[in-house]
């Protein structure tokens, strides 16, 4: 089968702008569902790709995600959840986004375009083999993510990526390809909605079963988070409550001498 830009195609919804409020809504829930529903086509795809990240980041790898536009923030904002959740170090997990951090709030269109770009952001961070980039683009064809993989690969630097198109250059660059196929979108072209939406979803899984695989989570708990709110330090202090059996003044002595849920369940059953 040959290249489609299918994220380009005709929306399957017409006269937009004649629906009311309710349509509109419901139109949009569905194809959301449908997102949902292509993720679950590629399980196989995210996993292989997960078992490679797990294994550079046991290696003291680093996960980079490379994207421009919606793409490029879903990345940075995957990478950035990562430290408060899991308590990992920040160069742990990193998004580059084409533009920069000025690109997160801004339209920078045209900073995808640029084919060496990627390279050297990456470079800036003394890219090396024990790493693995995973490119992000909706179309599969961004400049930028594309050549940024091709540059990683001719460097012997492992490759995963996350498009919408079948047999896009995206995936003939990607040592680990993921195509999750979720059709025209609700307003043609619109590709931060359910191509969005399936991107996030398939990066949560991503971080999150990669943090599980690396120990950062005990039965189903973020044992490793970082207690930077009074949000986080209840929710933490309720978990002790529950492990240990204490009382909330004893959790809160714990996480104040401990820092993490962690430290204190180890100190405290070490203790016993």
């Amino acid at each position: 089968m040959g290249f489609v830009k299918i994220t380009e195609q005709d929306s399957n919804h017409n006269n937009l702008e004649q629906k009311s409020i309710v349509h509109l809504l419901e139109g949009i829930h569905q194809e959301d569902k449908n997102a949902v529903e292509a993720v679950g086509k590629v399980l196989d795809k995210i996993e292989v790709l997960i078992e490679a990240v797990v294994t550079q980041q046991k290696i003291g790898g680093r996960l980079f995600y490379i994207g421009a536009g919606t793409s490029g923030r879903l990345g940075v904002l995957d990478a950035s959840e990562c430290p408060p959740t899991f308590g990992t170090d920040p160069n742990q997990v990193i998004g580059l986004i084409a533009g920069g951090d000025y690109a997160l709030r801004n339209a920078v269109e045209n900073a995808e375009d640029d084919p060496h770009q990627a390279w050297e952001d990456l470079n800036a961070y003394d890219i090396n083999t024990d790493d693995i980039v995973v490119g992000i683009a909706a179309s599969g064809t961004t400049p930028y993510v594309v050549s940024g993989l091709h540059d990683c690969q001719s460097k012997g630097i492992k490759t995963g990526s996350i498009s919408c198109n079948q047999n896009s250059p995206l995936s003939g660059v990607s040592n680990f390809p993921i195509e999750v196929i979720v059709g025209p979108e609700f307003v043609t072209g619109s590709s931060r909605m359910k191509a969005g939406t399936a991107q996030k979803l398939i990066l949560n899984m991503i971080t999150t079963a990669t943090m599980i695989r690396l120990g950062h989570v005990k039965g189903n708990k973020m044992v490793d988070m970082k207690l930077s709110n009074k949000k986080l330090v209840g929710r933490a202090e309720g978990m002790l409550i529950v492990e240990l059996n204490i009382s909330q003044e004893k959790a809160k002595q714990l996480l104040e001498l401990h820092g993490n849920v962690r430290n204190a369940i180890n100190a405290s059953k070490n203790h016993e």
